[in-house]
């Protein structure tokens, strides 16, 4: 399990970021954070991922305090960032360590295989669609088999197409071993189509206004009556006016 403990962050220039967050994200779960622009989602991610540490409250994993990248941690970030100088099997091994070369290869190539670019191993990045680099930059991530997936708006900068092809194929990894994902969008029905809960954060300081526990069936069906519901008052919660203050988070339902 991972916990989020009253996490509050503040860099060097005073700015406060993120103020007394706590959430509970379970084993296999997959959680979204969505949220307007500076309210701290990719903060917290960081947080996460031990690239950076709280000021005050802490974040652990399985009861271990996280204040430094840990194994059972893997992040996808909005660009694939592949090495332009390697293969796409070598950008795949670089993250195994303490083991043969021949072992990273046979590691690498199977989980090539998983992500559908078997045939691409010995190609350069530079030879790979946008929708092919961020499914490689997939594939370094789990290569390790982490029990967590970070995900920093992996398929925003992808065409509406691949997004949504990407989508599922993600669905169909978490399928496969049932990692616990935790996913930063902007984009609500790439939550809705994903996630077991959305979480939405609000304010500046970050904070989680509100949370949505989804009751939809997978495969999830982007035009129903209960989607789009779901997606509107997602939206409406994201309205910043001053009409609607913070509140404490909260399960939400769509009653039809």
């Amino acid at each position: 399990m991972l916990k989020i403990e009253n996490v509050t962050k503040q860099f060097e220039n005073r700015f406060i970021a993120l103020d007394d967050v706590s959430l509970r994200v379970n084993a296999g779960e997959i959680v979204s954070l969505v949220g307007t622009s500076g309210c701290g989602k990719s903060t917290l991610l960081r947080l996460i991922a031990g690239l950076d540490v709280p000021t005050s409250g802490r974040v652990t994993i399985a009861n271990k305090t996280i204040n430094s990248p840990h194994p059972a941690v893997g992040i996808i970030f909005q660009e694939p960032r592949l090495m332009p100088w390697l293969t796409v099997q070598q950008n795949v091994e670089f993250g195994l360590e303490h083991i043969s070369p021949r072992e990273k290869a046979k590691i690498a190539s199977s989980t090539l295989e998983r992500v559908g670019l078997a045939e691409f191993a010995q190609a350069l990045p530079r030879q790979l669609s946008g929708g092919m680099a961020q499914r490689a930059a997939i594939a370094r991530a789990l290569v390790t088999n982490p029990s967590f997936l970070l995900l920093d708006e992996p398929f925003s900068a992808l065409d509406a197409f691949t997004r949504i092809k990407l989508q599922e194929h993600l669905l169909q990894i978490w399928n496969y071993d049932r990692p616990t994902m935790l996913l930063v969008t902007h984009d609500i029905e790439e939550a809705l189509v994903l996630s077991d809960r959305i979480i939405v954060m609000r304010g500046n300081p970050g904070q989680i206004y509100q949370e949505y526990k989804l009751d939809l069936p997978r495969p999830r069906k982007r035009t129903t009556l209960d989607f789009q519901r779901w997606k509107e008052q997602i939206f409406n919660s994201l309205d910043l006016s001053e009409k609607t203050p913070l509140i404490e988070s909260h399960n939400a339902a769509i009653t039809t």
